[in-house]
């Protein structure tokens, strides 16, 4: 029987191709664990909060325990439920839990209970994108599995202990076709699947605590040979070493195939200090774990209804806000995309606008000079100094005349650095206030022609230089005041 886990024994016909590395193609494919945000464990009562003391939430059924039975937990199998229709997925009506057998200190039972056969969730896809480059990666599937406890080694005693708080943890691991053919690509997938589940609410996304833990199954070949054997990258919990892993195995691998060795199939780690990825094991296949029907559980039965019902209390999803930004005010696929990034930003966004902004200048705003203030300081858009109403009031102020882009980029940073908190007050504190006045700026501008004589011969002669020229020298003579569109209008007509 094939492993439906193993991605890479997928058909590759007719995927699309990447950018070469020194001559090879890159094939990438994740199997993502994202911690389910129940407060229970997966088939027992036990909590799942984090940081307790080894060992205190760990129940009978936990620690295997004979005449211990498992118990579904309802909110595990919805949150599953949600992740499937918020990726296009297949919800299967009945699924089944299966007994993988293996032995490690950190699992009580000597097996973990997980799905094979009939996973809860099939198929579907994330799109995303590279840049500006629309991108998609296919699923195979998202099932629900428990977690294992955790081996503390204790070096400088040499001893080495068990915690079981984790044990029993609900999970849900999402595989993927092996569609990715960069780190870029790979990193990009990671990051909206970590937006979508933290945005439905089914996974608090805290990469530190292991809430979400990402494997790369990175293989190379040259292109039009058969797959490579691939190397998995266990336990990736940031963005950062994600890249860093990937890259190093990538370039690891093309040296040992330049050098004349075989690649052996492997489960591998990352050591940050180092930079490089390393050996842990012998990467098991399906035989290797001896899975078989768990006795202890019923088939897992789905009806319409619930699926139904789960779908009329989830919440708009960024995709189709994403659309409905391009449709309804006009915004490009691309800035629709950054908009939705998290709840958080988008709701920014919808506030802004509801305070007067126009919707493409607050994009502008919030894509540009926002989002790199925010990315300066490492902060997230709840904790930006400037709030929504003051973006949308300082908007209103450069679509109304009352000041300039470059006077609005002054009031913006007064407001960030908490000169002040009002944009009104900043903009008569500076004297930022445009000269609008027609009467005021044709005495400027006859002084500016007055002076200017090869400019406008310059002008009248076909050269659009001359005339930004005149331009710049009549903002000179107004210290930057002079609204810029009528001084464009008002040359035009005095230039004939």
């Amino acid at each position: 029987m094939s492993d439906p886990v193993n991605t890479f024994e997928a058909q590759q016909e007719g995927r699309p191709t990447g950018p070469l590395v020194q001559g090879y193609e890159v094939i990438i494919g994740f199997e993502t664990h994202a911690q389910l945000s129940t407060a229970s464990k997966i088939f027992s009562r036990a909590s799942t909060a984090f940081g307790a003391e080894p060992n205190t939430q760990a129940c009978a059924v936990d620690l295997a325990l004979p005449g211990t039975l498992p118990v579904m937990n309802k909110g595990a199998v919805e949150r599953a439920i949600q992740l499937g229709l918020a990726l296009g997925s297949t919800i299967a009506p009945r699924s089944v839990f299966a007994r993988k057998n293996y032995f490690y200190p950190d699992l009580p039972k000597g097996y973990q209970i997980s799905q094979f056969e009939i996973p809860v969730v099939q198929g579907g896809a994330v799109s995303f994108f590279v840049g500006d480059e629309s991108k998609t990666v296919r699923l195979v599937r998202a099932h629900l599995e428990e977690d294992a406890g955790k081996s503390l080694h204790e070096d400088f005693i040499g001893q080495s202990g068990i915690d079981l708080n984790r044990a029993g943890t609900p999970l849900l691991e999402i595989v993927t076709e092996p569609d990715m053919r960069s780190t870029a690509e790979a990193v990009a997938y990671a990051k909206e699947l970590h937006k979508i589940v933290t945005w439905i609410g089914i996974c608090d996304g805290n990469m530190q605590e292991g809430s979400f833990r990402c494997d790369a199954n990175v293989s190379v070949r040259k292109p039009g040979a058969k797959l490579g054997t691939r190397r998995e990258i266990k336990n990736l919990n940031s963005f950062k070493f994600m890249q860093q892993a990937i890259d190093y195995e990538i370039r690891w691998q093309i040296e040992e195939i330049e050098d004349g060795r075989a690649i052996q199939q492997a489960t591998v780690l990352f050591d940050p200090d180092t930079g490089e990825t390393r050996a842990m094991r012998t990467k098991e296949d399906a035989a290797d774990y001896r899975y078989f029907p768990d006795p202890d559980l019923p088939p897992l039965a789905i009806a319409q209804e619930w699926i139904e019902r789960v779908r009329s209390e989830m919440p708009e999803l960024p995709r189709a806000m994403a659309e409905r930004y391009v449709t309804t005010h006009g915004l490009s696929a691309y800035d629709a995309a950054q908009l939705t990034q998290s709840v958080a930003l988008a709701q920014y966004f919808d506030a802004a606008v509801a305070a007067g902004a126009a919707p493409k200048l607050a994009s502008n705003w919030i894509t540009g000079e926002i989002a790199r203030r925010l990315n300066a300081q490492d902060i997230a858009i709840g904790e930006a100094p400037v709030d929504a109403a003051q973006l949308a009031k300082l908007i209103v102020r450069i679509g109304d005349g009352t000041i300039s882009n470059a006077a609005a980029r002054q009031v913006f940073d007064a407001l960030w650095t908490g000169e002040a908190s009002d944009v009104d007050a900043v903009i008569e504190a500076k004297g930022l206030k445009q000269m609008s006045d027609s009467s005021a700026l044709e005495t400027i501008i006859d002084g500016v022609l007055a002076t200017n004589e090869k400019n406008i011969a310059e002008y009248r002669a076909g050269k659009d230089k001359a005339f930004n020229a005149l331009v710049g020298q009549v903002m000179k003579a107004s210290q930057g005041k002079a609204n810029p569109a009528q001084v464009n209008a008002l040359l035009k007509t005095k230039l004939g």
